[in-house]
């Protein structure tokens, strides 16, 4: 694949490339970078840790550049609308650290903190917003943000959004923005209400489709450990215990259930935090900091992180509870894997959730490996690579119930 150099972009923008150590664009750089230098609208389709931020940030920087426009106070040129405050908050590092060698201001807003800084930025006059619907709609209401000199907008999970019940909010903001900008669009998968809303946003666009949701990353190694609710308890200790597991997510379907396996990891001298809805913006930032910075060595998370978590060297995700959405099984272990490294994907399914698992295989069009159960681990269990490639799995009998398909992201 060709290197940077060769995409057009402005030296300021290649030397940001170069200190962040990349060389080679991921496919979806190379295919989106050139069209959106070109001024066209953008529709992308990507999974989660494909490089789509720098696929955008980095043309938008470089058109931004030339132009040099006065900069008006409350009134940004670029705006990047995100369905999390923690995917706010990477993209908006993700545009300082592409900026660092250009004259560009940048801000974030989101809820669940006080608005007077989000406020007070704004209104010094900045180059690129990147915000949630919310606090974004709340701070139009008020009049501290004006989106009618936007240059450019760019909608990024777009589809997450939708599980979440953003839409409505979505459609409110882009009542505010002019006529003329240009419009990028990213999304995982593209159920009919994400095509249309497309086809609403974007004029004439390039597609771009890079290995879309139903796939897992390449590097992923994925096994299934079948056991019950109580044994689940136990393995979740046993396996964080093993100095392989350096850096670990761990999944858990509700809130209160990742609370329960924090409690559980700390009383065995495993340092855990857990993040999710009920805590606070710092209590979320601060467990992120932690497990960045390795002194949280194991993250325990509802499907809110699933999407936009960009932490290097996550070495294991853990599915403790399987996902009733299976595209959030795809979601989840693409946190693990990350820029061409190798990382091990473990799923702890009970009877109840076999139903769950057999969606996720017809998903992903794939049988995932059995890996053993508590009392029978196999040595080489934490080790990514193929285990028990021609084991064919004997799953326990199907359980008849009712199952909630219902978006969980409300919940969390």
């Amino acid at each position: 694949m060709q290197p940077f150099v060769e995409l057009g972009l402005s030296e300021p923008l290649l030397r940001a490339i170069a200190d962040q150590g990349y060389e080679t664009p991921t496919p979806i750089q190379a295919q989106a970078i050139p069209p959106v230098l070109a001024g066209r609208d953008l529709l992308g389709c990507a999974r989660t840790g494909t490089g789509k931020t720098a696929a955008f940030a980095l043309p938008i920087l470089h058109r931004l550049e030339p132009s040099r426009a006065k900069r008006q106070a409350r009134r940004p040129r670029v705006l990047v609308l995100t369905p999390t405050r923690e995917l706010a908050l990477q993209v908006n590092d993700s545009f300082v650290s592409y900026g660092a060698h250009l004259d560009l201001r940048c801000a974030v807003v989101f809820g669940g903190v006080k608005q007077g800084a989000q406020v007070t930025a704004l209104s010094k006059g900045i180059d690129v917003l990147t915000a949630c619907p919310g606090r974004l709609l709340d701070l139009l209401g008020q009049g501290h943000v004006k989106l009618d000199r936007l240059e450019a907008f760019i909608l990024d999970e777009a589809d997450r959004m939708l599980d979440m019940g953003f839409l409505p909010d979505v459609r409110r903001i882009l009542a505010h923005l002019p006529e003329q900008r240009h419009n990028l669009f990213f999304s995982a998968t593209m159920p009919p209400d994400i095509v249309a809303l497309s086809q609403n946003i974007l004029t004439d666009p390039v597609q771009v489709e890079v290995s879309r949701e139903s796939t897992t990353a390449e590097g992923v190694t994925q096994r299934v450990m079948f056991v019950d609710r109580t044994g689940k308890r136990e393995l979740i200790v046993q396996l964080c215990s093993d100095p392989r597991v350096t850096r670990a997510l761990v999944f858990t379907r509700t809130k209160h259930g990742a609370n329960r396996v924090v409690e559980r990891l700390k009383k065995s001298n495993i340092e855990a935090a857990a993040i999710h809805g009920n805590k606070s913006q710092g209590a979320r930032q601060r467990a992120l900091e932690g497990f960045r910075a390795g002194t949280v060595r194991v993250l325990v998370a509802t499907d809110i992180a699933a999407r936009g978590l960009d932490v290097q060297g996550i070495s294991h995700v853990i599915n403790y509870d399987l996902p009733n959405i299976p595209e959030s099984y795809v979601h989840r272990i693409g946190r693990t894997a990350r820029a061409g490294a190798s990382g091990l994907a473990l799923a702890f399914c009970d009877r109840d959730e076999i139903e769950f698992l057999r969606d996720i295989e017809q998903l992903i069009g794939e049988r995932i490996p059995i890996a053993g159960d508590r009392i029978g681990l196999s040595p080489d269990i934490l080790d990514p690579g193929p285990v028990g490639a021609s084991r064919r799995r004997a799953a326990p009998p199907r359980k008849k119930k009712s199952r909630s398909r219902r978006p969980q992201g409300r919940r969390n």
